[in-house]
């Protein structure tokens, strides 16, 4: 009797452990919607779904368990997926942990709380990060200086800075804008912002903004930013305390020893660097690598994205994910970063060699991290102000705007204890 029901248990669970149950949503080139599956990864962990993120396999994959609202969520959405069995998803993580294989498994857990740095009002450019959230559908919440200076920073878990100024020159837009609606409103809503938080400057806000997100990375947050938000957030950190200014901008000449009183400390990624004084100039410092000592062009700009351990070099593993490791490159009012001037415990992520540039970089602050990306639109080569913003769904597998979406998981995974 008992062995006829130890039968009947073996064909009952054989079916069982042949159903497939585990979703595979891979990220190699045959993905048709790469930045939409990092949509659908953030849906699952908000409906406390655990996610596994293949580092280095099939580009990056994901896998979960199986259920019908996710398969309709995928199917839905349009990305590419394949059902797969127990055995088979088991044999997946053999493959993966083999100790010769350079891939490994992070467990995404957590649904991030993600803040973007932008103004409310309406402005005459894009921001590559809002658009691909929107178009991946996930969801963010729009802050400001207000929210800041309010302490509203440790709500969030990642922060992104929209394209912005944070030396106070309005982007140093005065030579070419300042007769534009635009531009004056821009200033207006500054100064009125910095009168009602009661600082006498617009640029002395901004560089109390900049610490209160220095303090935000040192307690534990994310802070990605891209384009002119990398250089000018630092510049503003090691000028603080300094009129850097010029009169069209806050009424009264800067300081002519700014150079010399820089504290270089207080910075995150940069070290060194000469300011741009001239206030007509449409550049901030010797940071950004200029047009004509880089000598590339649209046809020719590329940058290189480094490989790592995935086993014991998880955060830059996570942070390059991608179909592709040669990035066609994009230009903004912040393109590249001089490697000289690049402190040296910062990583860098992607550069383009011959040129001594850096273009993706990343590192530590206390309990934090922060990630700059040079340029402004992956997909826009030079995107002008006033310009259309880019049709995302015209590049669906963008592997430029992957790396922005890499640093939107990031916050969501298990922490590891790190081997290095």
């Amino acid at each position: 009797m008992l062995f006829k029901r130890f039968l009947l248990l073996l064909l009952l669970a054989a079916p069982l452990a042949a159903r497939a149950n585990h979703v595979l949503i891979p990220m190699d080139n045959t993905q048709k919607e790469c930045l939409k599956a990092y949509g659908v990864a953030f849906w699952l962990l908000q409906r406390e779904v655990p996610v596994d993120w293949l580092l280095n396999y099939r580009g990056g994959a994901f896998a979960f368990e199986t259920s019908s609202a996710a398969e309709n969520e995928l199917a839905v959405r349009g990305v590419t997926f394949q059902v797969i069995s127990e055995a088979q998803y088991t044999g997946i993580l053999q493959e993966i942990a083999d100790p010769n294989a350079n891939m490994d498994v992070m467990k995404l857990e957590k649904v991030p709380k993600i803040a973007v740095y932008t103004p409310k009002g309406k402005q005459p450019w894009d921001d590559a990060v809002t658009m691909v959230l929107t178009y991946a559908e996930i969801p963010y919440t729009q802050i400001y200086d207000d929210e800041v200076l309010k302490g509203e920073l440790p709500k969030y878990d990642w922060l992104h800075l929209h394209h912005e100024d944070f030396t106070g020159e309005y982007g140093k837009f005065y030579a070419s804008y300042r007769n534009y609606p635009w531009y004056q409103q821009q200033v207006r809503d500054a100064e009125a912002a910095a009168k009602r938080n009661g600082f006498s400057k617009v640029s002395v806000m901004k560089g109390t903004v900049a610490t209160k997100m220095q303090e935000f990375i040192a307690g534990g947050g994310f802070l990605f930013a891209m384009c002119s938000a990398t250089d000018s957030y630092d510049i503003a950190l090691a000028g603080l305390g300094i009129d850097m200014v010029e009169s069209m901008y806050d009424g009264d000449p800067a300081d002519p020893a700014a150079q010399s009183k820089l504290n270089f400390n207080r910075c995150l990624a940069f070290q060194n660097f000469q300011l741009e004084r001239n206030p007509f100039q449409y550049e901030y410092s010797n940071i950004d690598m200029q047009p004509s000592e880089r000598g590339l062009g649209e046809q020719n700009d590329y940058f290189q994205l480094f490989t790592y351990s995935a086993k014991y070099d998880p955060v830059p593993t996570m942070l390059t994910q991608n179909h592709e490791k040669t990035i066609h490159g994009f230009m903004g009012q912040t393109t590249a970063f001089r490697k000289s001037l690049i402190k040296s415990d910062v990583v860098v992520m992607g550069d383009t060699k011959q040129t001594g540039e850096a273009r993706y970089i990343h590192g530590s602050l206390g309990k934090g991290t922060w990630t700059f990306y040079g340029g402004h639109d992956p997909e826009d080569y030079q995107h002008l102000v006033g310009e259309e913003p880019t049709d995302l769904a015209l590049h669906p597998n963008s592997p430029g705007y992957r790396l922005i979406l890499n640093n939107i998981l990031f916050p969501a995974a298990k922490k590891k204890k790190q081997k290095t």
